[in-house]
């Protein structure tokens, strides 16, 4: 199992594929199933790779709390240690942000998808905290669902049932959950103009942890940002897993080409 030290903090990551890498970063406390379904569809012409944030399953929980700058250097360490030398960005909530700031900081990115995303984190509503739960307590995971997801899950037990088996095994818990929360809440994007990578925005039209305005506005800001709204809430990525995708897998084709 793959692990780096990034100033004290183990980090665990993971690699599969070949090919151009593709680096998910993940959202508040979710830890790597939430890429299941990209992941699946990324790796082979690609390389996938996946990492648990500070404060998530494998990775190390030191104290809270954290800060975009921080965990972008935690993606550095990562990115250094699997020896990629370029790599396609791929973030969702928190992780769009990450991704964003290692762009502006590193010399990477050869492209960014920001998935439910906001430049800033006065964009973040009062929801995101209906998404903590103690991976302990299923009832409380099963109940967190209803900021994820557009669709009430009570109606889909099985699929309810298997995401809250996942949670409980891989997500943060609720000390991590904080710590990346405060990191969130507390980002202030880059110069965005700076950010000069092709970015495509994707973002569910009815998430109501960030706002689809809030896409919208950094798919403007960016230079060479592409919006496309998809169905589904802020976890769209797995609600809309095909439509998200099948997004995913053309943007990369088209940037190496």
């Amino acid at each position: 199992m793959p692990t780096v030290d990034n100033g004290g903090c183990e980090l665990y990551y993971e690699t599969e594929g070949s090919g151009p890498t593709v680096a998910f970063v993940g959202d508040v406390g979710a830890g790597a199933w939430l890429w299941g379904w990209q992941h699946g569809a990324v790796a082979g012409p690609y390389e996938a790779l996946t990492w648990d944030l500070r404060g998530t399953g494998r990775s190390d929980a030191p104290d809270g709390p954290y800060d975009v700058r921080t965990l972008a250097g935690d993606l550095e360490a990562v990115l250094a240690d699997a020896g990629v030398a370029d790599v396609h960005l791929v973030g969702a909530g928190l992780g769009g942000m990450v991704a964003l700031a290692h762009a502006h900081r590193y010399n990477r990115a050869e492209s960014l998808a920001l998935i439910g995303t906001a430049a800033d984190g006065s964009e973040v509503t009062d929801r995101l905290d209906d998404l903590r739960a103690d991976p302990e307590d299923r009832g409380a995971l099963a109940g967190s669902l209803s900021a994820a997801f557009a669709a009430d899950l009570d109606e889909h037990p099985d699929v309810r049932d298997r995401i809250v088996s996942w949670r409980s095994e891989d997500d943060a818990g609720l000390e991590g959950w904080d710590a990346q929360a405060a990191a969130m809440r507390g980002f202030e994007a880059p110069p965005l103009y700076e950010v000069t990578d092709p970015a495509l925005v994707l973002h569910g039209v009815d998430d109501v942890v960030v706002p689809a305005e809030a896409g919208e506005q950094l798919a403007e800001d960016l230079p060479r940002g592409e919006y496309r709204a998809v169905e589904g809430g802020h976890w769209c990525l797995v609600e809309t897993s095909d439509a998200v995708s099948d997004a995913l897998v053309g943007w990369l084709d088209e940037q190496t080409e």
